[in-house]
């Protein structure tokens, strides 16, 4: 039998490793970006990017454009695509204003039908015509909350128009305005600021005929 002795393999000759070349200068003849640039420095390609009010962030964003303000979180509160919420137009009570039309007096009748802002609207009138100015307070304040209440049950989202025209909103609009009368005259300037523009924001036309 030959003896065969095994060899080991003869290694490869290793290459050099040549450190890579920092000098700005010489990387710039080499066709590279200057060493002194890191990566968080050089400037970026592609699509603008914007950061968007939820963290995120939206590119491609079109300048000027509707729905670029809605990426960015840039659009009005009270803006969308559609030029605003719809009207609101509560449901007729007639039973109410029927009785208030005949003589009832209003007590009698806000007793009968404690959700009518209209009911409570005439009581915070008679009141304030009577020199109560904390009563009529009261009253409207309770017509006021009765209205909102209806509002919500007909859709509305918390803004938008509430004509005056459409009849059985003339109750909430009463209340409003009777609400910011009263706080006035007791001297509470910034409820009647706010209530005062939220009476014209929902209808110019109540705000106009009431005053």
């Amino acid at each position: 039998m030959w003896d065969v002795k095994r060899s080991s393999p003869t290694p490869l000759p290793r290459r050099p490793v040549t450190a890579p070349d920092t000098h700005p200068a010489r990387r710039r003849r080499n066709g590279g970006a200057p060493a002194s640039i890191t990566r968080a420095q050089a400037p970026r390609s592609g699509p603008a990017t914007a950061r968007t009010s939820h963290g995120g962030t939206a590119e491609n964003v079109v300048q000027g454009h509707p729905a670029a303000h809605w990426q960015t979180g840039t659009m009005p509160i009270h803006e969308n695509l559609l030029g605003g919420p719809p009207p609101t137009h509560l449901p007729d009570d007639p039973e109410p204003r029927e009785l208030l039309a005949a003589g009832t007096a209003p007590s009698d009748v806000a007793a009968k039908y404690p959700t009518s802002s209209l009911a409570w609207a005439q009581l915070a009138d008679d009141a304030f015509e009577g020199g109560r100015v904390v009563e009529s307070y009261a009253y409207a304040r309770t017509g006021y909350h009765r209205g909102l209440d209806a509002l919500r049950r007909a859709g509305w989202k918390g803004h938008g128009p509430v004509p005056f025209e459409h009849e059985p909103n003339r109750g909430f609009l009463r209340a409003l305005h009777a609400l910011a009368r009263a706080a006035q005259s007791i001297g509470e300037q910034d409820e009647y600021e706010r209530c005062s523009t939220f009476l014209r924001d929902s209808s110019p036309t109540a705000a106009d005929t009431l005053s």
